[in-house]
């Protein structure tokens, strides 16, 4: 059987008909199956309209961390009050393909958002998740130890991913031991990104998961252009000579994977 392929997390563009001819070229590569992901309220119900529209897309829906700050109330001066209000994003998850809740969670290397709101901003997507028994899709960026004590204080729900996984053996190793699964995207074939490679390497088979992030991070030998889904197939390359397996098994346990993960056919 020819390799199925999910690309597991992608940004697909808001124009229905731009979105359409990036799934049928990658279909045409072997990828079948996109989770198209949103980063703040207006961008989740675009992914959860394009669930709806187009065979093989999911969706799941949350603020990333650079737009915290966009989860709070505002008083008259523009301040920010009381908790963050998540009740945009909850409102979407009974909707048709809508899957998981995410990406959230934290970047430290840009700090668009204050740290101590994209804290709680994270804390609350995590009790989204366990309320409504959803996978949950984490964004960390140079926060290793304040994600995982985040996760530690709320619980990691049932199903989570480290998406575009940045970490080496001992972030892998951390967070395979709380249950988490490991999301590889074309970092994994960059020459500068040989502890990634030795992550993917480590990790069992029914935990890790591959991604474009398209249109960003465009693998080897495609650096500098637009990322798009249908390059998932270099970065599940580059993840089977980690692991010095066949590509084909790759494309076989990263299917299993995330059709158990997101609950896909």
């Amino acid at each position: 059987m020819p390799a199925r392929w999910t690309d597991n997390h992608c940004h697909l563009p808001a124009d229905l008909d731009a979105a359409r001819a990036l799934v049928e070229a990658a279909r045409a590569a072997g990828v079948e199956r996109f989770v198209d992901v949103g980063c703040d309220v207006a961008q989740s119900r675009e992914a959860a309209a394009r669930a709806a529209a187009i065979a093989g897309v999911s969706a799941s829906v949350g603020i990333h961390p650079h737009d915290a700050r966009t989860a709070y109330r505002t008083d008259a001066a523009g301040e920010p009050v009381g908790p963050p209000d998540l009740a945009p994003i909850e409102a979407l998850l009974g909707r048709p393909g809508v899957v998981a809740v995410g990406e959230a969670g934290l970047d430290y290397h840009y700090d668009h958002s204050p740290r101590p709101q994209q804290r709680e901003v994270f804390a609350a997507h995590i009790r989204v998740a366990h309320r409504h028994d959803l996978p949950l899709v984490i964004h960390t960026r140079e926060a290793w130890a304040d994600t995982f004590a985040i996760l530690d204080d709320e619980g990691v729900p049932r199903r989570a991913v480290l998406h575009c996984f940045t970490g080496g053996p001992h972030e892998a190793e951390a967070a395979l031991a709380r249950g988490l699964h490991l999301s590889f995207s074309g970092i994994v074939t960059f020459p500068s990104a040989p502890e990634v490679r030795e992550a993917a390497r480590l990790c069992p088979d029914d935990r890790f998961m591959v991604e474009t992030d398209a249109p960003y991070l465009a693998p080897v030998p495609f650096r500098g252009q637009k990322n798009r889904p249908e390059l998932v197939t270099h970065v599940g390359a580059a993840v089977a000579e980690a692991r010095d397996r066949p590509v084909e098994d790759v494309a076989a346990v990263t299917w299993a994977t995330a059709s158990r993960f997101y609950g896909l056919d």
